[in-house]
């Protein structure tokens, strides 16, 4: 079967869940308009602050929508936040001290965190560097969540546990909220005065609920991913309770300072737009998600999360099993971006990551996620991961591209 009927049949195959996704980005997107509404969004919410950002009138109601949205005390949308990774460092140095434990419990973090946390590297100022102490719960052998050794994980000195909602760079199923929650559960009957934080990126608008709904204590995300609808141009957000995402915000600027500073210039209106289309920008990711694991699964590859499976954040990983056909795909990607087309994906070491990794992203935005994109780590099993999507659309035509490059058409 040639790629082009390959992607039509899995289409119509598909037209059910397509469905169930329509009715969950309704649901997200009516929570969004009732905060809208609630906060009196308005056009003079737009408004851009200069110098230190000081009564910032539309960052600071962007602030209440977000923290309603997802169903917490407090957040700080901030265009000041470069990366995801950095919003969680300021959660992480805005809640630990020297003395305490941060354990993480769904195995190894994300590579561009073993930094932050002083696995890798030495002297950048890790919380290694500043007596905290790191452990880690493995994952069992069939990639999920070691809830019995859970229930007994946490000590007295355990100020933080660190959730890694989405699988990252490792092949398991990412987590879903009803798991978050367990979590929870179980950390705070142990010990109620431990944080749950979760980090969250890739994983807002993916059901009707979020960490901070079921318990967590503090979360953190990127704007150029899913919370930013594809417009968004940089940032990230803190959201939880109240003085802990003062306290990361104080990581941010500084103590004293914390959320009454950083200006947002003449980004409010993509800030507030950019929440407005994201419920409708990861459902289309989510679709393409589907077809990438229908198709690929077809053609004889292991895909997780695996065809019909319940979505949990908008990464679909592919097993390719060679580095020849990992960067093939991504150049195959990269040639039906928008931008960038012309550009040949290349192997590198780049800033936090451990392996060389390739990378497909002709995106408008640099770096984004939530536009359709894939990479993967140049390391065994050679998986390729692929996030986002505007529209499901393009990410089917990117994938004819793909499989035939990959000689399987």
């Amino acid at each position: 079967m040639d790629s082009e009927s390959l992607l039509f049949q899995a289409e119509r195959t598909l037209t059910p869940i397509f469905s169930d996704i329509d009715a969950l980005v309704k649901q997200n997107l009516r929570k969004i308009l009732t905060a809208f509404r609630e906060y009196r969004v308005g056009v003079h919410h737009f408004a851009g602050v200069s110098g230190y950002g000081h009564d910032d009138l539309g960052r600071d109601t962007l602030d209440k929508v977000f923290a309603r949205v997802v169903g917490a005390e407090s957040a700080a949308v901030r265009v000041q936040l470069v990366s995801g990774t950095h919003a969680i460092a300021c959660a992480l140095y805005g809640t630990l001290r020297p003395g305490d434990e941060m354990l993480a419990v769904a195995g190894a973090p994300y590579d561009t965190l073993e930094e932050v946390i002083g696995l890798r590297g030495s002297g950048q100022g890790s919380l290694r560097d500043f007596g905290i102490d790191y452990r880690q719960l493995e994952l069992t052998e069939a990639g999920s969540i070691d809830w019995e050794g859970l229930a007994t994980a946490v000590g007295d000195r355990t100020r933080l546990v660190l959730i890694q909602r989405s699988c990252g760079y490792s092949w398991r199923q990412s987590l879903s909220i009803e798991e978050i929650g367990k979590i929870v559960h179980l950390v705070k009957r142990q010990n109620p005065n431990t944080v749950c934080f979760v980090d969250n990126c890739y994983g807002e608008f993916i059901e009707t609920r979020e960490p901070t709904d079921v318990g967590a204590d503090l979360m953190a995300g990127s704007l150029i991913k899913n919370p930013g609808g594809t417009i968004v141009t940089a940032g990230g957000y803190l959201a939880g309770k109240a003085d802990l995402v003062e306290a990361a915000a104080c990581r941010l600027t500084a103590p004293g300072i914390g959320s009454e500073g950083g200006a947002t210039f003449d980004q409010n209106r993509l800030l507030f737009q950019g929440l407005f289309l994201a419920p409708g920008m990861v459902g289309e990711a989510m679709k393409g998600s589907h077809l990438i694991a229908t198709v690929f699964d077809k053609l004889g590859y292991p895909v997780n999360p695996a065809p019909m499976v319940p979505r949990r954040d908008i990464i679909q990983a592919v097993k390719l099993g060679s580095p020849e056909k990992l960067i093939a795909f991504c150049k195959a990607i990269q040639a039906y971006s928008p931008i960038g087309s012309y550009l040949d994906p290349v192997p590198a070491l780049m800033p936090g990551y451990e392996s060389q990794v390739v990378m497909a992203g002709g995106t408008f935005i640099d770096g984004s996620t939530s536009e359709f994109s894939a990479d993967g780590p140049l390391r065994e099993p050679y998986i390729v991961f692929c996030q986002g999507g505007t529209h499901w659309t393009h990410i089917s035509i990117a994938l004819e591209a793909a499989i035939q490059a990959l000689g399987t058409d």
